[in-house]
């Protein structure tokens, strides 16, 4: 194409040399206030930073926050893949995926049961190892998801429950040698370390048996008079018993290399995204949670480039488009219910597999 003069309204006019045909070209600035956009949510610039009014930084950007950044399936099967989730005042959580240095993908929910971990499984090939902070609906969602896939439970999140019930100063000598073994999990790194926690945590159990027997009665009931102890007992009594705690050590015996104990890696993105979230404080509900899907996506291994992004992404109208279609399916008129689409089904209210025991 070839410059071509200009059209009565000042537009620049181009001609292909070929064909001779004459066309125009107007010049999307989208991309371009999209990388604005993003760079201000990622940095810690105050709007009145900006070289633009307030009012007119919004006019220009209404738009960006109608867009839903999407988690790409890529299907690359990860050694381990760390899952937590960061919730917003009780009213969502959304639940991320990070392996290898990137995120993997996030789903948005409204709490951490195990359906919710089941649909963000259902989009990740199944990893060898799961590293995660004990949530039950996890654990469930992974026996039927990714049925393969070795737990492991992170081991600061383990010590750090003994330390609530113990405190970081406890009166009692039982509560003492707890709160030492629990600080003594980080340190288990091998087989000989953990076989020795192991011995230390079943002689401490075996030792103070009879005294978290003892019990109180309280206004005419009887409970137990050590109720913390007991509680912290049974925490690591499950994970001993479940053998999630050191799943890593039994991966390093099997196939070598170095294995996580902690979800340290998820941990720092999502101090990432609080921080985020605490330099532009104020934002409503709705544009909090796409605030993190834009960081979640831009922060995937191979984010699309801007222009790319507003091409493919889906917006509040497509997503109300959809809802609008599936609910507007053929009612029946015999009072029977739906046989497919809209039918009470068993399996959408529960997992198909035991509760753990």
């Amino acid at each position: 194409m070839k410059g071509n003069g200009t059209t009565k309204a000042g537009a620049k006019r181009w001609r292909c040399p070929s064909c001779g045909a004459s066309t125009t070209r107007k010049i999307s600035t989208s991309a371009k206030i999209l990388k604005t956009f993003l760079r201000w949510l990622f940095s810690k610039d105050a709007q009145a930073d900006l070289k633009v009014s307030r009012s007119t930084f919004w006019r220009r950007t209404a738009w960006i926050w109608k867009i839903w950044p999407i988690a790409p399936f890529t299907g690359e099967v990860h050694d381990a893949v760390f899952l937590d989730g960061i919730w917003m005042r009780r009213k969502a959580v959304v639940l991320i995926a990070y392996a290898d240095g990137h995120v993997v993908s996030w789903h948005l929910a409204q709490s951490e049961c195990a359906s919710s971990w089941a649909a963000l499984m259902m989009r990740i090939p199944a990893p060898r190892m799961l590293v995660c902070d004990g949530s039950p609906g996890l654990a469930r969602a992974a026996s039927v998801a990714w049925p393969t896939t070795k737990i492991q439970r992170c081991t600061f999140h383990a010590s750090s429950q003994i330390r609530r019930y113990t405190t970081l100063n406890p009166k009692l000598e039982a509560g003492k040698e707890l709160l030492g073994i629990a600080n003594k999990l980080a340190h288990a790194k091998d087989v000989e370390s953990a076989t020795a926690w192991l011995l230390d945590y079943s002689a401490w159990c075996e030792r103070w048996k009879s005294f978290l027997k003892e019990y109180t009665i309280k206004d005419g009931k009887r409970v137990y008079t050590h109720e913390r102890l007991r509680k912290a007992r049974g925490s690591l009594n499950r994970l001993v018993r479940e053998g999630t705690l050191f799943t890593f050590i039994e991966m390093q015996q099997e196939l070598g290399g170095t294995w996580p104990s902690t979800n340290n890696a998820v941990e720092s993105v999502n101090a990432r995204l609080r921080d985020m979230l605490r330099h532009h404080r104020g934002l409503p509900l709705l544009h909090r949670i796409k605030a993190i899907f834009w960081w979640c996506y831009m922060h995937t291994e191979n984010p699309m480039p801007a222009a790319e992004v507003l091409r493919v992404m889906p917006t509040d109208d497509d997503v109300n488009g959809l809802y609008t279609t599936a609910s507007s399916k053929p009612k029946r008129t015999d009072g029977a219910p739906e046989e497919y689409g809209t039918g009470i089904a068993w399996s959408e209210f529960h997992m198909p597999t035991e509760y753990r025991q």
